[in-house]
């Protein structure tokens, strides 16, 4: 059940916030996450953190919408509205973060973007995190006034610039060669929760194979994975013949070590939401190198803090590779740089848009 009128604490990273449920009872927002500590959870918890701290609005989390819902009802993602939604009831606004997905990716995904559009009349706002959804969902017929764009957010005290040492020691951490280039894969891109032989196409797991026998060819490189279920990745890089070490980390925070250790970050998708690699990398000043997708064409600008294939395909996403590399060897892309160009991501300016933008509003 959700927590009733009672004092209780709010905790991310071993940081607590204490409050108290508000007595204003149509200035509470209550905000649908998942049990596992994923994208999703995360997300919910760090909006509710960072409002909590700028307003008097009164925002909580649960994974199980049964009773005592607020006036608004944020569900962290249109899978979860659609499981929930159809039980919900009428007396109450209800907004949805649609991440990513269209009928091009797979019959059930289909019939999931159907099923979407058909509850739409029920939505009051519809929070996207990149261009290119906010036109797919205007493109289907949602209108305007619904669509809310709002970038992921990223811990930016927690995602820091590594001075020399950091970034000597993350490197030793992880048994990375000496004079090579370090590229990160961090995601999970195999299918299950197992050993991830079998690949998750969206992810690119494959894209990102074909593109690293390209690049191999050319330039010393080494990889670095995080992330579940990589066994069909671990397999294709031993097969191509290019070193990598592979860790899984068990707190979010130590995700910091694995970023300091990058020279770039390479995101291979056929369709993404963030991802939040994107933010975290750059909030760490790791360039990124990313297929046209997610909030990469939004944030990415070619030879500055990244670059972004002009396709989806190996040798489009190879290019852009060496492109970097080549960048990197003469010392032309600054950390700095790269790490202010993401700023707007920072989360207290990303809870700020929701309050402004999607949850005062309907408070209206």
């Amino acid at each position: 059940m959700i927590r009733g009128l009672r004092h209780f604490s709010l905790s991310i990273l071993g940081r607590v916030v204490n409050y108290k449920k508000s007595d204003k009872k149509n200035q509470t927002v209550t905000f649908v996450i998942e049990d596992a500590d994923w994208a999703i959870k995360r997300v919910g918890d760090y909006i509710c953190q960072e409002i909590l701290k700028q307003s008097s609005i009164h925002i909580d989390t649960t994974s199980k919408p049964y009773t005592n819902i607020s006036k608004i009802v944020h569900f962290g993602s249109q899978y979860m509205w659609l499981d929930w939604g159809q039980y919900m009831s009428k007396n109450h606004h209800y907004v949805v973060s649609f991440f990513h997905g269209k009928p091009e990716d797979g019959p059930e995904v289909a019939q999931h973007v159907q099923a979407f559009l058909r509850s739409v009349p029920r939505l009051s706002k519809i929070v996207v995190s990149n261009s290119i959804v906010e036109n797919r969902l205007k493109n289907w017929g949602v209108p305007a006034h619904k669509v809310v764009k709002i970038p992921i957010g990223v811990d930016m005290d927690l995602f820091t610039l590594p001075n020399e040492f950091q970034r000597e020691d993350a490197r030793k951490l992880y048994n990375m060669p000496e004079n090579t280039i370090v590229i990160g894969s961090f995601q999970k891109d195999g299918v299950g929760w197992g050993d991830g032989m079998l690949p998750k196409l969206i992810k690119g797991p494959d894209i990102l194979l074909d593109a690293l026998k390209i690049v191999n060819k050319k330039v010393d490189i080494s990889m670095l994975l995080t992330g579940p279920a990589r066994g069909y990745v671990k397999a294709g890089l031993k097969e191509i013949g290019i070193p990598y070490t592979h860790t899984y980390v068990e707190e979010y925070a130590d995700l910091t070590k694995c970023y300091h250790a990058l020279d770039l970050c390479l995101i291979s998708s056929r369709e993404e939401g963030g991802p939040m690699a994107l933010m975290e990398g750059m909030s760490s000043g790791v360039p990124i190198v990313s297929t046209p997708v997610g909030m990469a064409t939004d944030f990415i600008i070619n030879g500055e803090n990244g670059a972004v294939s002009e396709i989806i395909s190996p040798e489009s996403l190879a290019d852009s590779i060496l492109h970097v590399v080549g960048l990197i060897k003469k010392n032309t892309m600054e950390k700095e740089r790269i790490r202010s160009s993401i700023e707007q991501c920072s989360w207290p300016v990303v809870a700020k848009k929701h309050l402004n933008y999607v949850y005062s509003p309907l408070f209206k």
